[in-house]
């Protein structure tokens, strides 16, 4: 009876054996959808070097990434992830482009973690995993009410992320005394921004004060009109911060602009989006200090170090996201017994990723970011 019970327990031992060792050896396959033929390769290619550096840093051959090419078109986007699909795969990464998330409501039984920073009108099937408005709009929420600033306005651009950028204000729930949309065409902006900041009126004020005194018997006359004539306006700037809703030389436009209506920085605070730390803001030492939300800097610097180590090359933004991505998928697959079904993105969870904090709550994505001060001709974190 003990021999047979020695027996028994050894097949037992080994049958037990064999399926941990099964299971170990099993893959997680993830997808990944990228542009890699055409116009838009070196994105895909950049994504694809970051995926392996993301999966060389987790070192776990459990986990395994197999990228298609979308051709950044919505059409061979669906037909590689159904063969993804076909695969057994059910957690891909991408698209890139917002386009191309058109049709992948087809495929229901696939989350995508699509690089888009747009939340509006994508498939349920679909996650915004971009720095996306909100998450920005929550951390210039959080500069606001540190620094007691409570007579902001809202400067967004007749452009088609206006709704994208409205829809963001509302659920953030930021408090705002005006929003304001404005038209891009430079010819048109500059007369906006008079409208708005009371240009013309706070001129007409410096000219009748300048008047007054002059037919005044005012001690120190010719001092003070001399103080006055150095001023370009005179009168109440009735706001304390603005937050502009733009990038790159239109961004420049709109300040210039209300520095030219004698709103500076010096008076009000400049706050705007994520500008991924656009070097050329440093020249424009006028406009200092500006404010924004956006990833770690520190980190993202590591990074692209790392990178061009390992490809000679210098990586774009994108790239960084997406090594984060693959860090995200293996952290939550772990918390979940490395099971790929619909609660990996449910269930409310915190990643702290290269990028900053990812949380993720019912299919969705918000980042914790940081904030930064360009001033000095260097961005400063202020938190």
């Amino acid at each position: 009876m003990k021999t047979l019970y020695i027996t028994v327990l050894k097949v037992f031992l080994i049958i037990v054996s064999f399926n941990l060792e099964a299971i170990s050896e099993e893959k997680i396959k993830i997808g990944l959808v990228i542009p890699l033929s055409g116009e838009f390769s070196y994105i895909g290619e950049s994504v694809l070097k970051s995926t392996r550096m993301a999966l060389n840093k987790i070192n776990d051959r459990r986990i395994t990434v197999i990228p298609k090419d979308t051709k950044a078109n919505p059409i061979d986007t669906l037909r590689v992830s159904k063969e993804l699909y076909e695969q057994g795969i059910k957690i891909i990464i991408g698209p890139v482009f917002n386009e191309s998330n058109k049709y992948l409501d087809e495929l229901d039984g696939v989350t995508f973690l699509s690089f888009t920073n747009k939340i509006r009108n994508n498939p349920k099937n679909v996650i915004s995993a971009g720095v996306n408005a909100i998450s920005q709009i929550n951390t210039i929420k959080k500069y606001l009410s540190e620094n007691n600033l409570n007579n902001t306005i809202f400067l967004i651009p007749d452009a088609d992320y206006k709704r994208e950028i409205e829809q963001a204000i509302e659920k953030s729930n930021l408090l705002l005394k005006e929003k304001f949309i404005y038209n891009k065409d430079p010819t048109l902006l500059t007369k906006q921004i008079e409208d708005l900041t009371r240009y013309q009126q706070r001129k007409k004020n410096l000219e009748n004060e300048i008047k007054r005194i002059e037919t005044s018997n005012a001690l120190n006359k010719k001092k003070k009109i001399d103080e006055l004539k150095k001023k370009d306006t005179l009168g109440f700037i009735n706001f304390d911060s603005v937050i502009i809703a733009d990038f790159s030389e239109s961004l420049k436009s709109v300040a210039t602009s209300l520095l030219y209506t004698d709103v500076s920085s010096e008076r009000i605070k400049y706050i705007t989006l994520n500008q991924w730390f656009d070097e050329s803001l440093l020249k424009e030492s006028s406009l200092h200090p500006i404010y924004f939300p956006s990833i770690n800097k520190d980190n993202f610097e590591i990074f692209k170090k790392e990178y061009v180590q390992n490809f000679k090359i210098t990586p774009n933004q994108i790239s960084f996201l997406s090594y984060d991505l693959v860090g995200l998928i293996y952290y939550l697959l772990i918390n979940n017994d490395f099971k790929t079904n619909e609660n990996l993105f449910i269930k409310k969870n915190k990643f702290k990723g290269k990028i900053g904090i990812f949380e993720i709550n019912k299919k969705t994505i918000t980042h914790q970011l940081n904030f930064y001060e360009i001033q000095d001709n260097d961005f400063k974190e202020i938190f």
